[in-house]
């Protein structure tokens, strides 16, 4: 007897339209699923839109996606209203790694689904059970974390919380097969699995930086082409965004302590503005157009 073919859930709402809640939409699109995604105002949702319809014309473009633009479209639409979650089987919450954001994004957006519907969070780092205590149904909430960029990336980190219900668990990973990516399923620990070890790496490369070890480019090749990465650490936190892996390793510190301090040159470059590609310049000039 064969096992069943997975399949992505019917309808997913996506709160943040940034570029990996725009990826996550991508993804579910791209697997069958009705996709809504919902942002903070008209220009913003806008701005989503175009970011999903233009990666779903990218995957067209490379033979990636099995539908005409046409029906990605008709299965779309972004808005400001998150009361358009109400019939969503699954939301996911994209908005950006600081938790009062993310409690009030869970909050509002737990009020309008339905009894049996799957909240979770894309957080990279923050406790799933700390986000869990301030929702009515935590057995219906779990994490999962999905990684930039959300087309190209094939892993996703399911974040089982101590209060997630565990068919849901056997669902997220379902659902991640349908999406054509390989799960992973980890406890709730600070920085998850993927996180705890990527940071770790990343901030060692900054102090190696800082020291004048070696060029941001050398220490890059070393990991490249000695460990065969698929891109060095200083160039995946400009990726990333220099904020963004600031906020993670500020949250690891205070949970796992000083190990993951951030350097004081990762703390200079976001206070300049330098955040990496979103900006144009972090540990390299990157084309910010």
């Amino acid at each position: 007897m064969t096992e069943a073919t997975p399949h992505a859930p019917a309808h997913v709402g996506v709160l943040g339209g940034g570029r990996m809640g725009a990826g996550i939409a991508h993804a579910f699109l791209l697997a069958g699923s009705r996709v809504t995604v919902v942002e903070r105002d008209a220009d913003a949702a806008e701005a989503a839109a175009h970011r999903v319809l233009e990666s779903v014309d990218a995957s067209i473009t490379r033979g990636a996606a099995a539908e005409p633009r046409e029906a990605y479209r008709a299965r779309f639409d972004a808005s400001t209203d998150v009361a358009l979650f109400a019939p969503c089987d699954l939301v996911v919450e994209a908005v950006p790694e600081v938790l009062a954001l993310k409690v009030d994004a869970l909050t509002r957006v737990e009020a309008q689904l339905g009894p049996d519907a799957v909240l979770a969070s894309n957080t990279s780092s923050i406790s799933i059970d700390e986000l869990a205590a301030v929702l009515d149904r935590p057995s219906r909430f779990l994490g999962m974390h999905f990684f930039n960029p959300v087309p190209a990336s094939t892993l996703v980190e399911i974040v089982r919380g101590a209060a997630t219900a565990p068919p849901l668990v056997d669902d997220a990973r379902a659902w991640v097969h349908a999406l054509g990516k390989t799960p992973i399923i980890v406890a709730d620990a600070p920085g998850f699995a993927s996180s705890r070890l990527g940071v770790a790496i990343g901030l060692e490369a900054i102090r190696m930086l800082e020291e004048g070890v070696a060029s941001a480019e050398d220490i890059d090749a070393a990991m490249t082409l000695g460990y065969k990465h698929p891109v060095g650490p200083l160039r995946l936190t400009d990726i990333v965004g220099l904020d963004v892996r600031l906020g993670i390793s500020e949250y690891l510190a205070a949970n796992l302590g000083e190990r993951f301090e951030p350097p004081a040159l990762l703390r200079r470059l976001v206070a300049e503005g330098h955040l990496g590609r979103k900006s144009g310049r972090g540990f390299y000039e990157w084309d910010a157009s």
